[in-house]
């Protein structure tokens, strides 16, 4: 499927390939789905008035992924009555392979549409198997709640769970950009936003529309349509004076309200709060004397059961890779894993060992976290665990929430078990409370990077507007060295400071 290219009219750049592939099975069933779901996507007002694209990659398992051929809807033509010989054929790097017979009048000349450069970008940026470029009334306005915002953000909505990534709790942060008078020229701006949030499937365009993309036109039509929903919801949200923003829906409430309803001792000032776990929220004894014995003494029963799960492959997979690299490095602790053709005992024997010496050296790697948390699930479904929180967090949450202040989590341990915590306590479910959670995927809590990415996600004008409670003194230093406020909490159990260490402390979230 090899291709030269060569210059065509107008100045398009054009490529060659085989005529017999431009006919093949593959390329006709792509343009008919394509012109198939322009018609549906003008029923649901994303593509009328013949605005927005879509484009997909025509799937071939003989050719990679970014080497696959890519169709795309033209510019300027009545997407509700296109045919399968309205589309554009363009290489990888966006080289037009066939365009379209041009039709009589009334209709105008084909043109490739303005959009083809931003689609290219999503395709060799996030390896992406289908674009849609919507105008939906709902993108638009989404943009104009507020002018001046940055990004778009909601969270405690089920829809969310259809965005790649994100489960009901999480917060969904859209990045948004500016508008320009020609589509073309928003490529640059598009390609720094993904970049800039490499978490995100979709980039918002200011008084425009979104450009959404997934793994597949399945992907990406389904995340389209959540993305439009939860739109929809913040608008009608917005009408009813409601925060779309906030865990839970409450009213919205502006700076100064904040800043009324905020403490004397600082809180006023602050718009996001960041909470540890371990030694801050909760007992340093719970995590040593709870959550770890639980996940190491049920190691072996958890995998016995779950073996052959993909979740638990998942996460075999996951210890694999982790213990062939301690292996190499002469981690002590560290024992070879028989291959999976091996007999299930013996694997599960080599697992649980390295589970063990892991949890032994409290290491704080992804593959353990991820296997403790499913383990904790676990415990937490048959009632066998309890989250333990402090007394005084339940009401300083309830507190900071009323007030229109952000609280999220980052702590060493998984997102799944910072929510099991949370969500199981004494006091009940804690987690409509809570904004987000942030682990150690976004770096080591005592590297300031890690809190330079938090303070980039959470949406502030100025990282002075973070509080950042931690235990650790190292963990202080670290987020002081990025800008944000830091608060160091005393309590029962918790390691001792160094003299003169100059941060504020704590006894309690009441003094927050």
């Amino acid at each position: 499927m090899a291709t030269a290219s060569e210059v065509g009219v107008n100045g398009e750049k054009r490529a060659t390939i085989s005529p017999d592939y431009l006919e093949s099975k593959a390329v006709l069933e792509t343009k008919a789905l394509l012109s198939e779901l322009c018609r549906h996507f003008y029923g649901l007002g994303w593509v009328s008035g013949t605005g927005g694209s879509i484009t997909i990659k025509v799937h071939d398992d003989a050719i990679p992924k970014q080497n696959q051929l890519v169709l795309m809807s033209p510019s300027g033509v009545q997407k509700e009555r296109m045919v399968p010989e309205d589309m554009y054929v363009l290489s990888p790097d966006g080289s037009i392979l066939s365009s379209p017979i041009a039709k009589p009048f009334p209709h105008k000349p084909p043109k490739c549409s303005d959009c083809g450069p931003l689609f290219i970008k999503a395709y060799q940026m996030r390896d992406a198997g289908a674009v849609i470029h919507s105008h939906g009334i709902e993108s638009c306005l989404a943009t104009m709640i507020n002018p001046s915002a940055k990004e778009f953000r909601i969270t405690h909505m089920e829809m969310i769970k259809g965005i790649k990534g994100h489960g009901y709790y999480d917060e969904l942060v859209i990045p948004i950009i500016e508008n320009t008078a020609y589509e073309y020229e928003l490529t640059e701006s598009l390609a720094k936003a993904i970049e800039a949030y490499p978490k995100t499937t979709a980039v918002l365009v200011r008084n425009h529309g979104i450009y959404v993309w997934g793994d597949s036109w399945i992907h990406a039509k389904t995340q389209a349509e959540c993305y439009h929903y939860l739109f929809d919801a913040a608008i009608k949200l917005y009408q009813l004076g409601l925060d779309w923003s906030t865990p839970d829906h409450g009213p919205i409430r502006n700076v100064k309200e904040v800043a009324v309803a905020g403490s004397n001792n600082g809180a006023s000032s602050k718009r996001c709060i960041v909470l540890d776990i371990e030694g801050t929220t909760t007992p340093i004894s719970f995590v040593t004397d709870v959550l770890f014995p639980y996940a190491r003494n049920n190691v072996r029963k958890h995998l016995s059961l779950t073996f052959d799960t993909a979740e638990t492959k998942e996460d075999i997979a996951l210890l694999r890779s982790q213990v062939q690299d301690d292996l190499e490095k002469g981690v002590a602790g560290a024992v070879p894993i028989p291959l999976d053709d091996s007999a299930k005992e013996d694997v599960i024997a080599a697992l649980v060992a390295n589970v063990e010496a892991m949890i032994k050296a409290d290491r704080k790697i992804p593959a353990l976290k991820q296997l403790q948390g499913h383990i904790w699930l676990t415990g937490f479904e048959n009632n066998e665990l309890k989250g333990d929180v402090f007394d005084d967090v339940p009401r300083a949450l309830e507190r900071w929430h009323a007030s229109g202040i952000k609280v999220y989590i980052y702590s060493s341990g998984s997102r799944l078990a910072q929510r099991l915590l949370f969500g199981n306590t004494k006091y009940g479910d804690l987690r409509k409370y809570l904004c987000g959670y942030f682990d150690t995927a976004v770096g080591n809590k005592r590297e300031t990077r890690s809190y330079v990415e938090i303070r980039e996600s959470v949406g502030v004008d100025k990282p002075s507007e973070i509080l950042f409670v931690t235990d650790v003194f190292q963990e202080a230093v670290a987020a002081k060295a990025a800008g944000i406020d830091v608060n160091i909490s005393i309590r029962p159990g918790n390691a001792p400071l160094p003299d003169h260490h100059e941060f504020k402390t704590i006894q309690s979230f009441s003094q927050i």
